[in-house]
């Protein structure tokens, strides 16, 4: 009897040399072992190898496939870093959405779908994806025309998009003085100076909007209303009621970034339902989903379409036809609703190791937040922190990289909660809690 072990060696041999290729279906087991010669639970026990070893994988009714690429040593829940536990990006993946996504994608196989989704995508997308997003996000209190929402490759270009429609080259654009670091590189990459704005306990303040605009004009104001990053605050709706009225006496415009938004549903309705005529509304699948098949979109006022639609052209943003063809399907057979509805439980299971492992600790979130801010006790200071934290393989991100402007930068550091494992997250935490115990100077010899 030939050893189930030199058979693998074998296999894996040819995969890793390029005879079969990923995404190659095997054999099945039974006609593996008439190939090869052997008894069939030998070859029951070669294809245990393989998957053992990472090489394929097994999906039921379908077969065994050589897999696309080598399982990464822990789950690949963020882009790499070079710390061992990420802290610092921010892109979850719950248990079981790989293989429902999937199984979605198999309606692309068929060559009449597949062949409109390698045709050249427009702004506008498809009727059926426009109704999709509008289906996705409606909730009481709104509910978005199909004939406004635009198509990005990702939440970052909309909002790109939208910045460049509605501030030219040296032209200001008002940001929570707080706020996502990409939007301070794009205004930069654009020409466009940011104009940090105050903010309170309920969020970005409209009166601290009216005075900047007065004192020397804004051409738009981005906001986040729903789960602020870096801050996690959520607007009541006062709050969204007071700035839209100053957005409608000022004739401003705001950008509404609405990536986070779908972790927190109990939210008041979106800016964009109080000032639908005043507001670009941006999100996308990235954080609902997953990072590398993505879909943006912006739902803008007609008036302002033809200038979010150019600047989507010249920048190259606009989205790809399977892009958009495979989260239509994921919109419409309720995969994306399902993920959602498992990262919402998951950011609060995070929220909960958090908040026991740094019960104590001068921590601001929400318990529908994958991130949390914490300012740090002294005699800390952030890039110190930051880079102790570093030492001992945990990645976070420092309070500097939030701040807009000259203005002091607070004390604090944030943390993404959504990328390590729980245990690991955990663990990383409780670290973390050590360390801020502990006193600087006790790490020069580290």
């Amino acid at each position: 009897m030939r050893d189930y072990r030199r058979v693998a060696d074998s296999v894996a041999a040819d995969i890793a040399s390029g005879r079969l290729r990923p995404g190659d279906r095997l054999p099945t087991q039974r006609a593996f072992a008439r190939r090869l010669g052997i008894a069939d639970s030998t070859a029951g026990r070669v294809y245990a190898e393989l998957t053992r070893r990472g090489l394929v994988v097994g999906e039921v009714g379908r077969g065994t496939f050589v897999r696309a690429a080598a399982p990464a040593a822990s789950p690949a829940l963020a882009e790499p870093a070079l710390a061992r536990i990420d802290l610092e990006l921010n892109y979850p993946v719950v248990a079981g959405q790989t293989e429902l996504l999937a199984a979605g994608l198999a309606r692309l196989s068929r060559p009449d779908v597949l062949a409109a989704a390698l045709r050249p995508a427009g702004a506008t997308g498809t009727p059926a994806a426009r109704a999709a997003v509008t289906a996705l996000l409606a909730r009481p209190g709104w509910a978005p025309d199909p004939d406004t929402v635009l198509f990005a490759g990702n939440g970052r270009q909309a909002i790109a998009a939208a910045i460049a429609a509605l501030v030219p080259a040296g032209g200001r654009l008002g940001v929570e003085a707080l706020t996502y670091p990409v939007v301070k590189a794009v205004a930069a990459r654009l020409g466009v100076t940011a104009v940090p704005l105050a903010c309170d306990a309920d969020g970005l303040v409209p009166e601290a909007v009216r005075a900047a605009h007065v004192a020397s004009p804004l051409g738009a104001v981005y906001v986040q209303p729903t789960l602020h990053n870096p801050l996690a605050v959520t607007m009541p709706g006062s709050r969204r009621a007071e700035l839209a009225d100053v957005l409608r006496e000022s004739g401003l415009v705001a950008i509404e970034d609405a990536i986070w938004s779908f972790l927190h549903p109990d939210a008041a309705p979106p800016l964009a339902a109080y000032a639908p005529e005043r507001v670009v509304f941006a999100d996308s699948l990235s954080k609902r989903l997953a990072p590398g098949l993505t879909l943006g979109f912006a739902l803008t006022p007609p008036e302002l379409a033809g200038r979010v639609v150019g600047a989507l052209r010249s920048g190259a943003w606009t989205v790809t036809g399977y892009a958009l063809e495979a989260a239509t399907g994921w919109l419409t057979d309720g995969a994306a609703a399902t993920v959602a509805a498992a990262k919402r439980e998951d950011a609060a299971a995070r929220q909960r190791i958090a908040a026991a492992a740094l019960a104590g600790c001068a921590l601001r979130s929400d318990p529908h937040a994958y991130f949390c801010w914490w300012e740090l006790p002294e005699p800390w200071r952030a890039d110190t922190f930051v880079a102790a934290a570093a030492r001992r393989g945990i990645a976070v991100t420092p309070a500097a990289s939030f701040v807009v402007g000259p203005h002091r930068t607070p004390n604090a550091i944030r943390l993404g909660l959504a990328s390590p494992p729980p245990e690991t997250l955990r663990q990383a935490l409780g670290t973390l809690a050590a360390l801020a115990r502990s006193d600087p100077d006790d790490m020069s010899a580290d």
